[in-house]
């Protein structure tokens, strides 16, 4: 999800309307029409791999209308979910799963995808940016239709790490935004059975090593929710339960790995008694946390503007994700 904006825009991909060949003179030759910009070539170079053989649970499918406005980096209609792999140089043997954010309604790709996985990158993380279905394009059991890409992925990547010669127990999964509530559910719900198991990757442990969250969204109801985001996750009258079942806050327990909180305490559209929330759940349950409340920065700033302390977060989390991965409970 970005600063500027909260509407109903993702990107699609659309092909110049060419005059036919062989128009006669008197035949009206049609306007073309304008490409959308193609999204960042880091991104479509990063190798796609698909989460899911066949049609992914709970199909049904159905594509949206797509302003034509839309940015190249807000995706959306996603039939076909899957992860976009960024190689570093030089692996520290560690991953990343990568979770773009976007209010449940699109993915914001730039910012919270390729950004991030440029600045992790360069300090030798093993990158993976989730592109996950979205709850509102006709998915059956929309709750649980993230929740199942994000599991399903984390399995990939651990089963990529053994298979890589990476670590397998030193795992990340770092969320955007809605992405940092799916990161989030991810990191208290990866033992729910939130689908069927179909091969041998989904006996794998889908429990993150360590989890951060970047101005996320924690909780589902008012006062605090973001409303776009738990309207397209939970529908526009959700029942009690569903919204107690997708407010990550109220599932932190033992098993909870360690989390890196970052907020910025003028996010107007995500308030940072999110992170507070989410902070507080962690204590209470003796659960390693590290927050980081910043006095300005907005929302949607994904790696930050270089001028500004939001700018230089990556840097702490890697400390911080470090000392994590250093802790005995880290060593699997």
């Amino acid at each position: 999800m970005v600063a500027r904006s909260f509407s109903l825009r993702v990107a699609l991909f659309s092909t110049l309307a060419l005059a036919p060949v062989g128009v006669s003179a008197q035949t009206p030759t049609p306007r073309a029409t304008a490409a959308r910009p193609a999204p960042p070539a880091a991104w479509t170079a990063a190798p796609f791999v698909p989460l899911w053989t066949g049609t992914p649970p709970g199909g049904g499918f159905h594509a949206v209308a797509v302003p034509k406005d839309s940015p190249a980096t807000f995706l959306r209609n996603i039939e076909q979910p899957g992860m976009r792999l960024f190689r570093p140089a030089r692996a520290n043997g560690a991953s990343v799963l990568v979770i773009p954010g976007g209010a449940y309604d699109f993915l914001s790709i730039g910012n919270e995808g390729v950004d991030i996985a440029g600045r992790l990158n360069a300090l030798g993380y093993t990158v993976y940016v989730l592109v996950y279905r979205l709850p509102g394009e006709g998915w059956a059991n929309r709750a649980d239709v993230p929740l199942q890409d994000a599991q399903r992925g984390l399995r990939m990547v651990r089963a990529a790490a053994s298979k890589d010669g990476l670590d397998p127990h030193r795992v990340a999964v770092l969320g955007f935004s809605a992405g940092g509530h799916l990161a989030a559910t991810l990191e208290t719900d990866f033992a729910q059975s939130v689908y069927a198991p179909r091969d041998a990757t989904d006996r794998i442990d889908a429990r993150p090593d360590a989890a951060a969250l970047i101005y996320p969204v924690i909780a589902a109801a008012a006062p605090f929710t973001h409303a776009l985001s738990a309207e397209r996750l939970l529908g526009k009258t959700p029942a009690p339960a569903a919204i107690a079942r997708r407010s990550p806050a109220e599932h932190v327990t033992a098993t909870t790995p360690p989390t890196f909180l970052l907020h910025a305490m003028d996010d107007g559209a995500v308030v940072p008694d999110n992170s507070m929330a989410m902070m507080t759940a962690l204590r209470r349950a003796g659960r390693p946390v590290e927050a980081h409340f910043l006095t300005e920065g907005g929302h949607g700033f994904g790696v930050g503007s270089p001028t500004l302390p939001a700018g230089h977060w990556v840097e702490a989390f890697d400390r911080w994700l470090r000392r994590s991965f250093a802790r005995p409970e880290a060593k699997g």
